[in-house]
């Protein structure tokens, strides 16, 4: 299912304002309660109604603007807890889909979610974007956007709309990455209308590492709704989730785990600082502490670092423990400041928790004894498809706050 609606929403008696707006908020109300509805149940209009408050009337109008908007469609009947005839049921349409897309150092990546959630393909391509300017970038990932975009299309799926996750600092509203130290990127703007001509929601920004800590709250099992979000990749991000929300701050920019200053005598950082978690525990510190030389990809990198530590050589053993313990250094800071007790790694540090885990927990304690409990350190739920999978699942979660946005 999609992300939850908010709870409180106007219905015909209680809101004020313009019919119009009285309108459009029943019409993210009745399409709230199609998009939670169990995989396996299709609601029917009276049941909608039944759950919403609002009149069969009302409800029958709304679906139908639904319908219209492709947003919804009718399957079968559904007899199940209706008395007399039964009703047509409801269900998110599956020919309609959002895309995700990511810009990182090394990859460029794109992917089809229908409106439920699931991802339905997905498309990676290797590339050096360090230094680059955001012209090519762009460019490479609106030509595989098509790809992936005319994939779909075979299928009989329509994008409707996406959104984009980028390492570093946003501006959302203004389509603009404030700064990506490690992408080379200071305020820069991008042509985000480029990578999905015609798309009637367009393209939204994000930050990689709160896009995919919304991913891990949709798709995480099991666990509470207030944790850190770690991303482990060339550089370290976070993204902070309390009461099931992204705590961005005031800015938005809350979350920045990755410039923690752990070593206040330690290497100048990328963003200007000296002595951040980002320079002793992002996949660049540790290849060069482990003594990996380059081997054509990171992900080579990190297969040969994995292959030390399994083979138990010292230099790589030492890099990661080094890292394991200023990452516990900067979490017992970060559950001070923001009282969570729960984290999930992301990236790389859960590639190397067999490695990472004894350090980490042991920093912990040391800095925050009883702060965060060791089952309370889990890996994600959604691996490196998660800032993908984010940045589309709140362009999900925007059409059914407001569907409306798809009628023309």
């Amino acid at each position: 299912m999609v992300m939850p609606v908010p709870a409180a929403a106007p219905t015909e008696t209680a809101a004020p304002g313009s019919m119009g707006d009285v309108r459009r908020s029943n019409l993210a109300l009745v399409l709230g309660k199609i998009a939670k509805a169990p995989a396996d149940r299709h609601l029917t209009r009276a049941q909608v109604a039944a759950a919403t408050g609002l009149t069969k009337a009302s409800v029958s109008s709304l679906v139908l603007e639904l319908l219209e908007a492709g947003v919804v469609r009718e399957i079968g009947l559904n007899p199940q807890g209706e008395r007399g005839r039964p009703g047509v049921g409801l269900e998110l349409n599956p020919h309609r889909a959002v895309m995700g897309m990511e810009i990182n150092v090394d990859y460029i990546a794109a992917g089809v979610t229908d409106l439920s959630g699931a991802l339905l393909l997905q498309e990676t391509l290797e590339r050096d974007n360090r230094d680059s300017s955001s012209g090519p970038v762009m460019a490479a990932l609106a030509l595989l956007a098509a790809k992936v975009s005319g994939a779909a299309g075979e299928r009989g799926v329509q994008i409707v709309g996406g959104g984009l996750a980028v390492p570093g600092l946003v501006d959302a509203a203004a389509a603009r990455v404030i700064t990506a130290p490690n992408l080379g990127w200071t305020d820069v703007d991008l042509d985000l209308a480029g990578l999905l001509p015609g798309a009637a929601l367009g393209v939204s920004l994000f930050n990689e590492a709160n896009a995919a800590a919304l991913a891990e709250l949709r798709h995480r099992s099991s666990g509470g709704s207030d944790f850190l979000f770690v991303s482990g990749e060339v550089g370290v991000g976070g993204g902070l989730v309390i009461g099931a929300e992204l705590f961005t701050g005031p800015e938005g920019h809350a979350g920045e785990v990755g410039h923690v200053v752990v070593d206040p005598d330690g290497s100048p950082c990328s963003c200007g600082g000296t002595g951040c978690l980002e320079t002793l525990a992002g996949q660049d510190a540790i290849f060069a502490a482990a003594g990996i030389t380059d081997r054509g990809t990171r992900s080579a990198n990190m297969s040969a670092l994995v292959h030390s530590l399994a083979a138990g050589e010292p230099g790589a053993l030492l890099a990661v423990d080094r890292a394991g313990r200023y990452l516990g250094v900067a979490l017992a800071s970060a559950a001070r400041v923001s009282n969570i007790n729960s984290v999930v790694l992301g990236g790389h540090f859960a590639v190397l928790d067999r490695w990472l885990r004894v350090p980490l927990l042991a920093g912990l304690e040391k800095y925050a004894p009883g702060r965060i409990a060791p089952e309370q350190v889990s890996l994600s739920a959604v691996g490196q498809a998660g800032a993908l999978l984010g940045a589309a699942g709140s362009v999900v979660r925007s059409l059914v706050e407001a569907p409306y946005l798809l009628q023309s």
